[in-house]
């Protein structure tokens, strides 16, 4: 159900460089599945800026944020104690079984990952996840989810930790091309893994939105049977619905 709430800012810390982490205090009864989002409202612009849930529990939330422009650099000038509005209640989120257990992050696609793989050990589950990064500097949540999840492998581009290369390369190199995944991340690499996998995916878009709420039609996109919008029919959708090859 979609609604305007009120958080208070309980912390807003770096994680590296450009990456952070704000902890709010506030209405989290709207999450009922991992990979659900956010629109937060900035001062002084037209657009809410959506963001995922990382974690939350029963009166508080998590989100990390990566600075990139005037909205999530105003973000980052907020301190403990202010009040932000958000729309929430958006977004489908992850709804998986016992066979998806291989979960992968990248950059800013880690952070609703993270509410996944708790999720799952709080069934019963053993995931097995696999975080992209750039380079070691741009490292963040690597020992939370070190500290839950079965088995972690980490990739960088540089070579600066963990294997050298990308997502697909630790898929390869540990065979884990059969096993159902969950993911969200850059376009390019959820395209990447979506060829190197041989089986079923669930796929967290991360669109530009406009409402948030499907009534602008700015996120929609082509699948097999129609048109999805990102923002209320996603963002999850199941990788056979998908028009991308293989090839």
């Amino acid at each position: 159900m979609k609604k305007i709430e009120y958080y208070e800012i309980i912390s807003n810390k770096a994680l590296t460089a450009d990456i952070y982490e704000m902890v709010l205090r506030g209405d989290t009864s709207w999450i009922d599945a991992p990979g659900k989002f956010m629109n937060i409202k900035v001062e002084g612009k037209f657009l809410r800026r959506p963001i995922s849930i990382c974690d939350w529990d029963a009166d508080s939330l998590t989100i990390i944020y990566k600075v990139v422009g005037e909205g999530t650099a105003w973000f980052k000038s907020l301190e403990a104690g202010k009040t932000i509005e958000a729309l929430v209640g958006l977004g489908n989120g992850f709804k998986f079984d016992d066979k998806h257990l291989l979960i992968i992050g990248g950059g800013v696609g880690i952070p609703p990952m993270y509410g996944v793989c708790k999720q799952m050990v709080k069934q019963g589950l053993k995931p097995i996840v696999i975080l992209g990064f750039q380079s070691a500097k741009d490292m963040f949540y690597v020992e939370k989810f070190n500290a839950i999840c079965d088995k972690l492998y980490i990739s960088t581009n540089d070579g600066s930790a963990g294997l050298k290369g990308f997502v697909t390369d630790v898929m390869v190199k540990n065979d884990l091309c059969d096993i159902p995944y969950m993911t969200c991340g850059p376009l390019v690499m959820e395209k990447a893994i979506y060829k190197c996998s041989n089986t079923h995916g669930l796929i967290s878009f991360e669109e530009r939105m406009g409402c948030g709420f499907g009534a602008c039609m700015g996120c929609s996109m082509e699948v097999k049977d129609g048109y999805v919008r990102i923002c209320k029919e996603g963002p999850v959708i199941e990788s056979e619905r998908l028009l991308w090859t293989k090839d």
